[in-house]
């Protein structure tokens, strides 16, 4: 197993201590790139909880991430909002997501986000 990039886990650290959810990164993972804003893991699934609330066929789900996690040792995973997945010349989705990302699976990164402009 690879040993996680420090300056990822050095970042995902300071936002999670900050509850700052200002820190736009773009990432690659598995041939994906992610770009968004980072948001400390309470928020994130605080705001997962209410989309899955609001969904009356999700509801029941919401329960799972009301549950702080409760971990020693430094971050993980990079909780990502209003975030695109880029393919080409689109962002998916265009308003943006919510993404987890292990940060043992990102094999390139960069600090701040990519939006295409017609410009």
């Amino acid at each position: 197993m690879p040993k996680p990039d420090e300056l990822i886990v050095d970042i995902a650290a300071l936002v999670e201590s900050g509850q700052s959810s200002q820190m736009s990164l773009t990432v690659v993972t598995g041939g994906a790139v992610i770009t968004g804003r980072l948001a400390p893991e309470a928020m994130w699934r605080q705001r997962v909880s209410e989309v899955l609330t609001d969904s009356a066929r999700l509801g029941k789900f919401s329960a799972v991430f009301d549950t702080p996690q409760k971990k020693d040792g430094p971050p993980t995973h990079l909780h990502f909002h209003v975030a695109r997945i880029l393919q080409g010349t689109v962002g998916i989705p265009e308003t943006g997501g919510m993404f987890r990302v292990a940060i043992e699976d990102i094999s390139a990164w960069t600090v701040g986000d990519f939006s295409y402009s017609d410009h």
